[in-house]
């Protein structure tokens, strides 16, 4: 499934050609993926100028002049593609439509943007913007990691006395908002604590310590356009190639990369999710 690095990348790639601009027409071409479509969400989307195109967590947030706002969630295989673009941004022509197209919004420029989901368990709702925060999805989000209000004494406090692994921990949306499976194992990594070790026991200048250490890799994956291991694909259909750095994920049976480090890169399950580590030097 994308996480924040992916789908701030697809977020990026949208907001030149949605940003300011009107849905001429939406066509839905299914009644639902992950759960059903908004009643006229056809309707209520043609027409509307997209003011502001935002990220929460793994969501994709458009604010629209209609006063409402649309949120997308990608799934596990939900691909945003732009065509047409007249700014010469994206070269692709309209492709013929596709099976799983289930939502293509053509804008007013000339663009088409196509929301493709083989596995469908992408999703799409209406929210009131004023409301936005409050819906039953975002308001239970934790705070952004790249932004200010995400610091020190934020995660100290989330982990103290927490009796559960460091990776469920930092796993838990409630605790910080977008960190997923990939970027947890590759944080871990980095600030040398084993996915095992209970959040609660680990000393506060280490948790404090990991706070940079997930801004950095968080940028760095988003520099590399996401990490494309199966579905992934940038808004303009590239690859994203953070992948090409992991000192970790996926890497079960090889050196660590550590200089000195003689360990081998082990997998574990973890509440049914593989954890990669080094376990000589991840403790």
């Amino acid at each position: 499934m994308p996480e924040l690095p992916e789908v701030e990348t697809v977020r990026r790639g949208l907001a030149p050609v949605m940003e300011g601009t009107v849905i001429e027409q939406a066509d839905v071409n299914r009644p639902d993926l992950r759960w059903p479509f908004p009643e006229n969400m056809a309707e209520r989307l043609t027409g509307q100028r997209v003011e502001r195109l935002r990220r929460r967590s793994k969501y994709i947030l458009a604010d629209l002049s209609s006063g409402e706002t649309l949120l997308i969630h990608l799934g596990m295989s939900g691909r945003m593609l732009i065509s047409g673009d007249p700014l010469g941004q994206f070269t692709h022509d309209h492709p013929a439509a596709q099976k799983h197209d289930h939502v293509v919004f053509h804008m007013e420029s000339g663009a088409r943007i196509t929301f493709n989901d083989p596995r469908r368990f992408g999703a799409m709702d209406l929210l009131e913007t004023a409301t936005a925060e409050q819906h039953k999805l975002l308001a239970v989000l934790g705070p952004e990691p790249l932004s200010n209000d995400f610091h020190e004494s934020i995660l100290i406090e989330a982990f103290k006395d927490r009796n559960t692994p460091v990776k469920s921990a930092l796993l838990d949306q409630r605790i910080v908002a977008g960190l997923g499976n990939i970027y947890v194992c590759e944080v871990l990594f980095r600030a040398n604590i084993s996915p095992k070790r209970k959040a609660g026991q680990i000393a506060t200048a280490r948790v404090g310590a990991m706070v940079p250490i997930i801004r950095t890799v968080l940028e760095e994956a988003i520099e590399a356009g996401g990490s494309s291991l199966k579905d992934f694909r940038q808004a303009d259909g590239e690859l994203g190639y953070f992948q090409h750095s992991f000192d970790v994920y996926g890497r079960e049976g090889e050196p660590c990369r550590r200089e000195a480090c003689s360990g081998i890169i082990t997998r574990v399950a973890q509440s049914g999710r593989s954890s990669f580590y080094c376990p000589k030097c991840q403790r």
